[in-house]
């Protein structure tokens, strides 16, 4: 990746907390990994504004009130004898 030489303007404490909370000894790697870190939340507000713009189709809405039909799993094995407890 390329990088580009920058004359910035920043808070010593932020930066300084930054630097320690990452673990990294310089200015420059403190940034870069604010940046990404913004990038990353960035892209992700973006990508849940976009599906929260558009509509729930009816399938949607339906699936999300669909309740599962569990009547199939009931029986009346006794589980217990099927599997003793010391094998």
């Amino acid at each position: 990746m390329a990088k580009e030489k920058a004359t910035i303007t920043v808070d010593r404490a932020k930066l300084s907390e930054a630097r320690a909370v990452l673990g990294v000894s310089s200015a420059s790697a403190a940034i870069d990994v604010a940046l990404t870190e913004l990038l990353r939340r960035r892209r992700v507000l973006h990508d849940v504004e976009a599906y929260t713009r558009t509509p729930s189709t009816d399938e949607e809405v339906a699936l999300g009130h669909a309740l599962p039909d569990w009547s199939d799993l009931a029986d009346d094995t006794d589980w217990d004898a099927e599997w003793p407890a010391d094998s």
